[in-house]
């Protein structure tokens, strides 16, 4: 019996990691003593020279959906032994890094006592990307996490964790900073198993240092509930940074000190400081600098992060004010650090306390003043069936912002089974935004001023109430409100209100306030097989005000405040919901149903007029998943979904949008009714040395809001109107592939989408607008060993859209980088661009290069570099844009060539 004790204990240790539960030990043994049904699979297991191998990983599933019933490994002769107490056909795997995965079927009867296998695994090297693992275990695996050690992938040139994950076999970063494992966003970048900063961690990502980071773990399967692990199917992936044992329990930090010379007070400092203990953790960030670079990212993901509302626990996501006007640069198709002008400042203090065992408190401040300049100028034609026109703008951009961002997250564990959160948060932004526009020879000053001010009040509670089920409580209020006053120096809207002789500017105050409240009570039962139900019930209550009202001015004197567009706009929704999902294994196949019930109360209220509506309605959907093998998987979905139209879509007056737009809403309540069609075909797996896959997307919209556009020269008047049928597709194919004798992996990227749809110009009848774009790139990144090693791209995007005209243009952006490591102490990088963009009168194509170096002049602390950034001093370029209306040729001003010095400080 003291043997059985022991081979039990070691199994447990193996594979439930710190599970050590003395009942759950004694619950095995008396099993194993009084049961004799079971049957017992045992043998030895042999590479190909006949030789035992050790610790192979041996489980038994039922099929490959299925959960692992018995699991056990090979001793040090090779023997393996495992158990299995029910009738039926399982497959039982034996893998182990370094060699081929084998399957075996086995058929276990009411007769069998004891099956003996013996097995023969085949070597082979196991790549991720353009690693290898050898027998330091650079990369490791352990059931639903893969291990990257960090020192195999540093080369001495990082300066932050983004520039690690960059060369992490499977782990992808774009310029914005958005990291994928895969194919798919993170969905956190955690320390030491804590996380700040939730779908804003790119405030980690661009400022962490890497020196104190041991290992990189990607979380598959993750679950942001730790009591709903292995019972939501999840398909989320997060980062775990763990820290070598020296920078645990101490402070460690570093300081970055950079200064431009050959240009004008050009800068960066950043400095970090941590310490990460058992109950304290302290992370404080700085940044400051005027050489273009973000280190925040995309800040919304900080204040509001959105995750899908089929998570549980995300009541209210989805609920955040849309601006009625917004001065902000155009999106470009171009590395934004070359045409930001700016002068950042960011500090972040995190810390996290756990002032007793079972209370963990999370507190993040965080404030940011940014001033960015943007500079462009250009033509705009207009060429329509009856509207033919060009306008010439010059337009300089300047934004100011200051934004203080607070959150206080508390985890309360109640039991090992029962657990309470609660997440308050506070944003705090100002907003002053100016540009100077000559616009058809006429200067015009624009001037934009407005806050937000959010409050957000989240509580969940947990209960595991049995192994297997799970009940969540949420609750959540949220405050936002919004104020703007637009003011612009001209009056070009006399076309527009004749009577009006006098006015020579105007201006528009608008306030959008929202209210949010909710209460959901979610179920999730994961059954012994692997089926799935989950139970929701909830209520929802909106409650949006619009406010605007539209001046034109004689300097400072009010001349008119034209009817028909001022707005008084109450928007009440009440979502009284039930939703009910099933999903059923089936071998390989799982079929899934879900069917969400809705009674709606809608009360809106405009230019003193109130209408109620109380509709109904059912969205269902359908999905399958189908793992063929280990290598081929389908899944698929459809949908029927009806909307409630919002906010934005249903005031009933014009509002200014734009210096020279205005747009009108509906007036009135509408629902709107779409299906949706994804299919998508996996070939292996993020981290097999050849991965592909291939999304397809069918959308309908069957009601949709298209618009009536009145042009002329000087104003743009925009309303909304209810039409018939949309349709869009798109077609994606991405794939990995490893060249293993090239050291080299290549990555390949085409998709194909299509839209149609239709819309009104000058109050003519509906016309068919018709895009279709293109898009197909390569990637090569070498793995080389020596002191060289290169990253190739090359992207192509054509454009294409047909009305009563048909335009075209195709875009082109390649880049070369090239990286020398000469030794430990000294390191040097090439960057290189090459854009060039379709219709540019002189066809010109674009050319970029910067230069960094390292020298370590102590090792692990004092380092000096040197970068220069547009050596080839481009000052502008030029693109070419299309639209349902005409075409657009623009020139953009970007940062003129620096070079910094820099110095660095490790502690």
């Amino acid at each position: 019996m003291m043997r059985i004790v022991m081979i039990v204990e070691k199994m447990l240790n193996y594979s439930l990691r710190r599970q050590s539960s003395r009942i759950l030990l004694l619950f095995i043994v008396l099993s194993l003593s009084f049961s004799f049904s079971q049957t017992t699979i045992k043998g030895t297991v042999f590479n190909e020279q006949n030789k035992p191998i050790p610790f192979v990983n041996v489980f038994a599933k039922k099929d490959s959906l299925s959960s692992i019933l018995n699991y056990s490994y090979s001793d040090n002769q090779g023997k393996f032994k495992i158990t299995i107490k029910k009738e039926g056909s399982y497959d039982v795997h034996f893998s182990i890094l370094g060699f081929e995965t084998k399957i075996i079927k086995i058929d276990v009867t009411s007769s069998n006592v004891e099956v003996i296998k013996n097995i023969t695994l085949q070597e082979k090297s196991f790549s991720l990307e353009e690693v290898i693992i050898t027998a330091d275990k650079a990369i490791s695996v352990k059931k639903d996490t893969v291990v990257f050690s960090a020192k195999h992938f540093l080369t001495g040139e990082e300066q932050s964790v983004e520039d690690l994950l960059k060369k992490i076999p499977g782990i992808s970063v774009d310029d914005s900073g958005t990291i994928k494992v895969g194919n798919q966003e993170i969905e956190k970048l955690m320390v030491d198993g804590d996380d700040f900063f939730e779908k804003g961690y790119k405030v980690l990502s661009k400022n962490m240092p890497t020196h104190p980071i041991e290992k990189i773990e990607v979380l598959n399967n993750f679950s942001n509930n730790k009591l709903l692990k292995n019972i939501e199917i999840s398909d989320k992936v997060a980062l775990n940074l763990t820290l070598k044992e020296k920078f645990k329990n101490v402070w460690f930090g570093n300081v970055d000190l950079h200064y431009g010379f050959g240009s004008e007070n050009t800068y960066e400092s950043r400095f970090n400081l941590a310490s990460f203990g058992k109950k304290n953790k302290y992370f404080f960030i700085g940044n400051f600098n005027n050489i273009g670079y973000d280190a925040v990212g995309d800040i919304e993901n900080l204040i509001q992060p959105f995750r899908s509302r089929d998570e549980p626990a995300t009541i209210g996501d989805n609920q955040r004010i849309n601006n009625l006007l917004s001065l902000n640069p155009p999106f470009l198709s171009f590395k934004k650090s070359r045409t930001n002008f700016n002068n950042a400042e960011l500090a972040s203090l995190n810390a996290i306390f756990k002032p007793i065992k079972h209370l963990k408190i999370k507190s993040l401040a965080f404030f940011n003043w940014d001033e960015t300049n943007f500079f462009q100028n250009g033509i705009t034609t207009v060429n329509t069936t009856d509207s033919n026109f060009s306008n010439t703008e010059d337009y300089q951009l300047q934004n100011n912002k200051k934004v203080g961002f607070g959150k206080i997250d508390l985890t309360y564990d109640l039991s090992k089974t029962k657990m309470l959160e609660a997440t308050t948060k506070f944003n705090s932004g100002n907003f002053n935004d100016n540009s100077n526009l000559v616009f058809n020879g006429n200067s015009t000053i624009e001037n934009l001023d407005y806050q937000n001010r959010l409050f957000d009040q989240k509580i969940n509670y947990t209960d595991k109430f049995k192994n297997n089920k799970v009940l969540l409580v949420t609750g959540r209020f949220i405050d936002e409100k919004t104020p703007q006053l637009y003011k612009i120096n001209q009056f070009f809207y006399q076309d527009l209100f004749p009577s009006t002789t006098n006015a020579n500017n105007s201006q528009q105050r608008s306030d959008i306030k929202m209210q949010f409240t909710g209460i959901n009570a979610h179920v999730l039962d994961r059954k012994s097989n692997g089926d799935l139900l989950e139970l929701q019930v909830g209520n929802e209550f909106t409650k949006e005000e619009l406010t605007s009202q539209f001046s034109l001015l004689n300097n400072d004197l009010l001349v008119d405040q034209p009817v028909g567009y001022q707005n008084q706009t109450n928007y009440n929704v009440n979502n009284l919901y039930v939703k009910g999902k099933y999903r059923l294994k089936l071998n390989d196949v799982s079929i899934t149903g879900n069917l969400n019930v809705h009674q709606l109360f809608n009360s809106l209220q405009t230019d003193n007029v109130r209408q109620n509506q109380s509709p109904f309605f059912i969205n269902p959907s359908i999905s399958l998943d189908w793992e063929i093998n280990d290598n081929n998987k389908i899944t698929s979905s459809f949908s029927r979904n009806t909307s409630n139209s919002k906010t934005q879509d249903v005031y009933s007056n014009f509002v200014l949008t734009g210096f020279r737009s205005f747009t009108k809403g509906t007036g009135s309540f509408n629902q709107l009714s779409s299906s949706n069609l994804v299919v998508n075909y996996q070939l292996g797996d993020w981290s097999d040395r050849f991965f592909a896959n291939t999304f397809f997307i069918y959308n309908k919209n069957h009601d949709f809001f298209s618009t009536n556009t009145t042009i002329d020269q000087n104003f743009v008047q925009t309303e909304k109107i209810l039409i018939q049928d949309r349709e869009f597709l798109s077609i994606n194919s991405t794939l990995d592939f490893y060249l293993k004798k090239l050291a080299t992996n290549l990555k390949a990227n085409i998709s194909y989408s299509k839209s149609e749809f239709k819309n009104s110009i000058n109050n003519g009848s509906l016309r068919t607008v018709r895009s279709n774009n293109y898009n197909y790139g390569l990637e090569l990144r070498s793995g080389f060993k020596g002191i060289f090693n290169y990253h190739f791209g090359t992207k192509w995007t054509t454009s294409e859209i047909q009305t009563n005209i048909n335009n075209v243009f195709t875009n082109n952006v390649s880049f070369l980088d090239a990286s020398f490591v000469i030794n430990s102490k000294l390191n040097f990088q090439l960057q290189s661009e090459r854009y060039d963009f379709g219709n540019v009168d002189n066809n010109k194509a674009y050319y970029f290069l910067d230069f960094d170096m390292q020298y370590k002049l102590s090792e692990q602390k004092i380092t000096l570099g040197l970068s220069a950034k547009n050596l080839l001093n481009t000052k502008e370029f030029n693109t070419f844009s299309i639209n349902d209306i005409g075409s657009s040729s623009t020139t953009y001003r970007l940062l003129p060539r620096y070079a910094i010095l820099k110095l660095g400080y490790q502690f």
